[in-house]
């Protein structure tokens, strides 16, 4: 018998999420923050599977193959989240959803829990006067990400989220003479972790080391006000690895993306 599928509640979600806070950080963050829909499955009133199903599919846990109609229904365009989740909720889509464009399997996700050594840079949360500088990066950190230029796609769209996440106090930037040195922006944030994404270096400032002393300084600062800061990689990103795993960041799991 299929596993009843049900929309949980946040105490259910937030109790679901505090057994891996880092695979689940993202998942915590928008149930904390009401966004998007929920399914899950579980039993006496604990969930043992859940899925977040909007624009992308987040599934986490054990059975996530339950959650096939829900997300069909949702057109995604892509799934990601714990390698295992994934696999197994794709195993009862695929047949119903757009060939892949591609399949990310073995995505590592790196944390770091101690503060690393300081990189003296001039990293600074990101001001409203920062949005014309940061949309053309935060867009070529999206299109090598994943592989489409959003100014393409929806350009007001995409200016809209990039102020949003200054406005929310999740993007910082170390810039001089309108280069941009580092920067990255959070993804999710929750009372355990911070999840970054787009850790970006301009191409004529890369190959400097500024890219491991700008994350090096942005991890101490969130380290002051959360445990642990994380974020995952594609698998062929080696400069990105080396660079996480110089500053002391520790690879704990794998994502798989499927995009669609």
């Amino acid at each position: 018998m299929r596993a009843r599928v049900v929309e949980p509640s946040v105490g259910q979600i937030l109790r679901f999420c505090e057994e891996d806070p880092i695979e689940r950080v993202f998942l915590e963050d928008m149930a904390r923050r009401g966004l998007g829909r929920f399914v899950g499955v579980g039993s006496r009133g604990e969930l043992h599977a859940l899925c977040h199903v909007g624009v992308n599919a987040v599934p986490s846990g054990a059975g996530c193959g339950a959650f096939a109609r829900d997300v069909v229904r949702a057109a995604p365009r892509m799934l990601i989240g714990e390698e295992s989740a994934v696999t197994e909720l794709w195993g009862e889509v695929r047949s119903r959803l757009p060939r892949p464009r591609e399949d990310r399997p073995g995505q590592p996700v790196f944390v770091i829990r101690e503060a690393p050594a300081p990189g003296d840079t001039g990293l600074r949360a990101a001001t409203s006067d920062d949005l014309d500088l940061l949309v053309p990066a935060c867009a070529a950190a999206h299109e090598q990400e994943i592989g489409v230029d959003p100014l393409r796609r929806d350009a007001e769209g995409f200016r809209w989220r990039t102020r949003a996440q200054i406005e929310e106090r999740r993007s910082w930037l170390w810039a001089e003479d309108g280069v941009i040195l580092f920067k990255a922006e959070a993804s999710a944030w929750t009372p355990s972790a911070v999840q970054l994404q787009q850790v970006w270096v301009d191409p004529v400032a890369r190959r400097k080391g500024l890219g491991a002393r700008g994350l090096r300084d942005l991890c101490r600062l969130l380290l002051r006000e959360t445990p642990a800061v994380c974020l995952f990689v594609r698998a062929d990103n080696a400069a990105a690895i080396r660079l996480y795993e110089t500053i002391g960041m520790r690879h704990v799991l794998d994502y798989r993306s499927v995009l669609l």
